[in-house]
């Protein structure tokens, strides 16, 4: 006889972990499917250049993940160890560097030598940002209600959303509004005047998003990579010891403590329903799961468009799925060094610069005409780079003496997703290295191997439609109530025990486990409210 699971989780990303490990933990028998044959998703170590070199092929720092889950699953039993990472360091072709220093005094220090002006802004600037988390953040954790509806429980929710806000007085409801309107520049604009500033905190306003720092929306994508946590230090960034795949290893490992079963090569190709009401799915070699519930962490227009017939779907949400805007210009390059960098603005050894992010971006302009020649059709002739080496606190990453280096650089045109010019692609990273070389003379002969991932093998490979890492762009229309779909931002979907809980809904983007974790609370709640109702339903016989 077929098994009847209680809960079938498709794709071992790490929302479909987080997933899978509190419904194991609430005593559901939990299947995972994964496609490929390693776990993580996104979030995973791999071996390009052999064995003794482990990569972060896609996401390569931590900071969004809160501390609740890491507790509540136990992640430290599980090996997750993650090294602080240090402050941003952008190095100049006029052979100067801007840093961020931990300290405010030296950094103080460091941003007057470009502006004095700047320098006494910065303070300022992070105080304002700090301002807009403590609103904005906590909204990341909640469920999104169903703004608009009539519905008694809905109302119940939209009444909690208000009661949240009206902790809000006029001038933070202004700079709310502005914030999520407004462009990284037009936010920029009211601080800092110098390029080397300007260029420098204009990339946290762009990072994986199709839009240049002039874009409407981008001040908000800036303050989402703020909200961050790491340690329990906001807006801190971290290196997991192993790679970004010893977040899935360890969130795998929690699933499985908690009696989750994980499959890998096992792809669903089809998920199957029975009049309104979710069955089970159905793996591309022909085997039938069957299942009452099942959560997709897949891209939507995977779970809704490929593994559902879209016919099963009311129009509108189908409709606003079709017109899901998930279009991206990322090319993640991945690198194994025989020696790190020299860099002519900073030569002497420091920990401090090669364990922080270094930035390739001389100026806002610099990053919004790259934009600008994707949007032409054109690769980036000087596309921007956000680098790590997290070799130099993680010795399991490479051999002694030899580092890895991870580039997260921007723009391709977003056409590359179906159809990339090779060539081109390959030109285009030969410049990002360029880049480099220009501020650390040497660094080209130091390269031993090289992997450039464009936007058609996020997408063909990591199920990264659009090549978009966070499943659909941070843009105001596709945010909180509208994230993926009018009136299902809940984490429900229009079929009954079908959930959602993958980057394009609420609280995704970046590797935060939120969805993962509140789509549990939507199920047990669902649970709960059902058993209820048969109580209710079912009258004595006398």
């Amino acid at each position: 006889m077929t098994k009847q699971w209680d809960a079938v989780v498709i794709g071992s990303g790490h929302n479909g972990l987080v997933a899978a490990a509190y419904l194991a933990r609430a005593g559901l028998d939990t299947l995972v499917c994964e496609r490929r044959e390693v776990i993580g998703g996104a979030s995973v170590s791999e071996h390009p250049f052999g064995p003794e070199y482990t990569v972060t092929s896609l996401s390569y720092v931590l900071s969004l993940l809160p501390p609740r889950i890491t507790r509540d699953l136990r992640l430290g039993r599980f090996g997750l160890k993650i090294y602080p990472q240090g402050p941003y360091f952008a190095p100049r072709r006029d052979g100067r560097a801007l840093r961020l220093r931990s300290d405010p005094k030296r950094r103080h220090e460091e941003i007057a030598r470009f502006s004095a002006r700047d320098a006494d802004a910065y303070e300022e600037y992070e105080a304002h940002l700090a301002g807009l988390a403590r609103i904005l953040g906590p909204l990341l954790h909640q469920i999104p209600p169903r703004l608009g509806s009539r519905r008694p429980a809905d109302l119940v929710g939209q009444a909690k959303l208000l009661t949240h806000l009206r902790s809000v007085d006029m001038r933070g409801a202004v700079d709310v509004t502005r914030l999520l309107t407004g462009s990284i520049a037009d936010l920029l604009d009211r601080y800092f005047t110098s390029d080397a500033m300007r260029g420098l905190l204009s990339v946290s306003g762009v990072i994986g998003t199709w839009a240049g720092p002039r874009s409407a929306g981008t001040a908000y994508v800036m303050l989402h990579h703020h909200i961050g946590e790491a340690d329990g230090q906001a807006g801190a960034w971290g290196f997991p010891r192993g790679g970004m795949g010893s977040v899935a290893a360890a969130l795998g490992g929690a699933a499985r403590s908690f009696g989750a079963t994980i499959r890998t090569s096992a792809e669903v190709a089809r998920i199957r329903t029975r009049g309104g009401q979710v069955a089970g799915v159905t793996l591309a070699d022909g085997e039938e799961i069957d299942a009452a519930t099942v959560v997709t962490t897949a891209h939507p227009k995977i779970s809704f468009l490929r593994l559902l017939d879209p016919a099963e779907l009311p129009a509108g949400f189908a409709s606003d799925i079709e017109n899901w805007q998930t279009r991206s210009g990322t090319v993640k390059i991945n690198l194994a060094l025989d020696r790190l960098p020299v860099f002519a603005a900073h030569p002497e050894p420091d920990p401090e610069v090669y364990g922080g992010t270094i930035v390739l971006a001389e100026s806002l302009d610099d990053v919004e005409d790259a934009f600008q020649q994707a949007v032409a059709g054109r690769p980036s002739a000087l596309p921007f780079a956000d680098i790590c080496i997290p070799s130099v606190f993680d010795d399991s990453l490479a051999p002694a003496g030899r580092h890895v280096m991870s580039l997260f650089t921007q723009w391709v045109p977003h056409t590359y997703a179906d159809a990339t010019d090779e060539a081109e692609l390959e030109a285009y990273a030969d410049r990002v290295l360029a880049r480099v070389e220009a501020v650390a003379p040497g660094f080209t002969s130091s390269v031993l191997h090289r992997q450039v991932i464009g936007p058609a093998e996020m997408q063909a490979e990591y199920g990264l439609v659009g090549g978009n890492i966070f499943h659909g762009e941070l843009s105001l229309g596709q945010m909180f109530h509208a994230r993926p779909a009018a009136g299902y931002a809940d984490l429900r979907t229009p079929v009954r025990g079908l959930y959602q809980a993958g980057s394009a809904t609420h609280g995704g983007g970046g590797v935060t486990g939120i969805p993962g974790h509140n789509v549990v609370r939507q199920i047990l709640a669902d649970h709960r409210a059902e058993r209820w109702r048969r109580r209710l339903t079912v009258r004595p016989v006398h």
